[in-house]
Order: C-alpha cells, then sequence, then structure tokens
C-alpha cells in the first residue's frame, strides 16, 4: 500500500495567525479552515461513531468547540491536533450517548497480540516484499471505487486504535509525531498499531486483487 507521510507543522507561524483571524470573528478563515480540514474530521469521527449523519453531528459540535475555545489555544500543538482533540471528545459523548461505543478496555488498543508482524522493520519499511499484485489486468487495477471499497471494509474490522493511528498517518498523511499526540500514545505503541493496522489492509487488498471471489478477512 502506497503510504504518504507529512511533517508536522511546527506550533506557531501560521496557525496562530489562523486562531487570531479567528478570534476577529474572520468568516473567509473560518471557512477556510472549515474546508481544509473537514475530510480528515470526518474519517477521523467515523472511526468513533457509525452513520455519516452521526459524524456530521459530531462535526458541527467540534467547530461550536473550536470557537468557544479559542482563547484557550497556546500554540503548543498544531491547530488541527487541537481541533482533532476536540473532535475525539465529542465523538467519544456521541457514540456513547448513543449506546453504540463499547467500552476500550474491553476491546484493547489493537496491541496486545504477538510480536510485530515480521513483514515490517522497526522503522516501519517492508521487511518482507509484498506479493506482486497482477497486472494483466490494467483495468482491474484502476478501478479505485472497487478498491476503496475493499480498504473501507477492512478499515471497519480493524480495532479503534489501530483505526485511528492508521486513518491519520496513512490516509491524512500525518506525522508519528503528530499521531502520538492527539491520541496520547507513546512513539512505540503508535508504531505497534500501525504495523498491525498496515498488515491487515494489506492482506485484505491482495485477497481482493488475486482472489476477489473471496470474502475479505
Amino acid at each position: 500500500m502506497p503510504i504518504t507521510m507529512a511533517s508536522e507543522a511546527p506550533p506557531g507561524g501560521p496557525d496562530l495567525a489562523l486562531v487570531e483571524a479567528l478570534r476577529a470573528g474572520d468568516e473567509r478563515a473560518f471557512l477556510d479552515a472549515v474546508r481544509r480540514l473537514d475530510p480528515m474530521l470526518r474519517r477521523l469521527a467515523r472511526t468513533f461513531v457509525r452513520t455519516a449523519a452521526q459524524a456530521d453531528e459530531v462535526i458541527q459540535d467540534t467547530w461550536v468547540g473550536v470557537l468557544r475555545g479559542l482563547d484557550a489555544f497556546e500554540g503548543r500543538s498544531s491547530f488541527r491536533t487541537w481541533v482533532c482533540r476536540i473532535l475525539m471528545n465529542r465523538a467519544r459523548t456521541t457514540a456513547r450517548r448513543d449506546a453504540r461505543l463499547v467500552p476500550m478496555s474491553s476491546l484493547g488498543d489493537g496491541d496486545d497480540g504477538p510480536d510485530l508482524d515480521d513483514h515490517f522493520t522497526a522503522e516501519g519499511a517492508w521487511a518482507i516484499p509484498p506479493a506482486t499484485w497482477p497486472d494483466d489486468d490494467p483495468a482491474r487495477l484502476i478501478e479505485r471505487r472497487q478498491l476503496r471499497a475493499v480498504i473501507d471494509q477492512a478499515l471497519e474490522t480493524l480495532p479503534p486504535r489501530q483505526r485511528q493511528v492508521v486513518v491519520l498517518r496513512d490516509l491524512d498523511g500525518w506525522s508519528s509525531e503528530e499521531v502520538c499526540n492527539a491520541l496520547d500514545l507513546t512513539e512505540t505503541n503508535q508504531r505497534v498499531l500501525l504495523h498491525r493496522a498496515r498488515a491487515r489492509l494489506r492482506a485484505s487488498l491482495e485477497i481482493a486483487l488475486t482472489h476477489p471471489e473471496a470474502p475479505t478477512p
């Protein structure tokens, strides 16, 4: 699976300028922030709640919380990390209210299995190259909708923490440092969760591409 990484912007600078604009009631700055962060917030919300309607509610509550809490933003983390923390708090509240959140203690963090998957090195690279996907039918490989459906289905099967980490790292391009800050994880835990999530997603994609008639694990 291609992995896109992005380094976290350092606290301060543009983030503080954006916050100052929001504090001043700059509507354009607010709309720009909403447009920029909405796809990422939506993906993250869906790791807590099951429906698009619930995600919409969580996101709306999040932006209300952002506007009310602007005076509390001190720039010690990036603006998007701060917004994500607000969203996760709102999402947990919504999920509990709708009796859809299983206690995390009963689910585990997704890092309580065997040692790290042997396919990965400690740095996150492939230790064992993945199987070559068939390329005799190019049309099959460019069916993005089908592949995305497989990925979405596989994401639904991941433990919550694995899903949150892989969504932020691989779908939204967050750095490991930013994910640790947003989810209150150690670097080791973040790496374990990410490796296990990637291994499961990779297995699902390989099955879908080499044996399209087989069910997704």
